[in-house]
């Protein structure tokens, strides 16, 4: 971790929540973020995160994945049982790709491993907050976007596969608009980081992979794949008669 860096242009009326054990993460987090223009509230705990979440409103919640008295996955689940879709990123120790996706499918929007650079956090936390403020859309109501039995309707946020409804995350919904935008064009990794995460700098590309396993298990469940892995590059939504062309997994 190294010492915070203020961003050039300051984020201003957001309130963020950092939740984490160790003081000195706390601490750094708290004057990084007081430095860029964030209201900030923490807390030490899953119980003291579950008050403030309820009672701060916060716009978004920094959130340890290892806590003392619960862990950050568990907590988010309990927190959009609640109703509370506050968008979460993770600090996390954690790099396997289980679980990471299992945070991710808790309901986190992100997540940084740990040991961090404060600036990635900040720019992290930039661009969460900017996608949640930016408009559904510019035009007025869109057409749904449909490939083969797959379509997403991004007025009513509804996801369809063969007739059958789809429970997406946000970020998953983005995901999959994205990939539904251009259909059988490979997408390299970095591309989707932009149109989907919206990040201005050299992200961390193992965070498409995570949420590509997660929607795919999601839309592809007992039915032919649809979303494929061209190994090296990216992704690319193809019929399954052109698996040829692609490197599945």
């Amino acid at each position: 971790m190294t010492e915070p860096h203020t961003p050039r242009t300051p984020a201003t009326g957001h309130t963020v929540l950092v939740v984490e054990d160790d003081p000195s993460i706390r601490t750094l987090l708290t004057s990084a973020l007081s430095a860029a223009g964030y209201a900030v509230a923490t807390a030490a705990d899953g119980q003291e995160a579950m008050f403030e979440a309820g009672s701060r409103r916060p716009d978004l919640i920094v959130l340890d994945v290892m806590l003392p008295d619960t862990d950050g996955f568990r907590l988010t689940r309990e927190l959009r049982a609640q109703g509370v879709y506050t968008p979460v990123l993770f600090l996390t120790a954690r790099t396997d790709v289980e679980d990471r996706i299992i945070g991710l499918s808790s309901g986190g929007d992100d997540y940084v491993t740990k040991p961090f650079h404060v600036q990635e956090v900040l720019l992290r936390i930039r661009a969460i907050l900017r996608r949640g403020s930016s408009p559904a859309s510019t035009s007025g109501v869109r057409p749904p976007l449909r490939y083969a039995d797959l379509t997403l309707d991004e007025n009513a946020h509804e996801v369809r596969r063969a007739g059958r409804p789809l429970k997406l995350s946000p970020t998953e919904f983005r995901l999959l608009a994205c990939l539904l935008s251009h259909p059988e064009r490979v997408l390299d990794k970095r591309e989707i980081l932009q149109q989907v995460w919206q990040y201005d700098f050299s992200g961390d590309t193992r965070i498409v992979d995570t949420y590509v396993k997660n929607v795919r298990r999601k839309i592809d469940q007992d039915l032919p794949a649809l979303i494929h892995t061209v190994r090296g590059v990216g992704y690319c939504l193809r019929l399954p008669s052109d698996e040829a062309k692609a490197d599945t997994r």
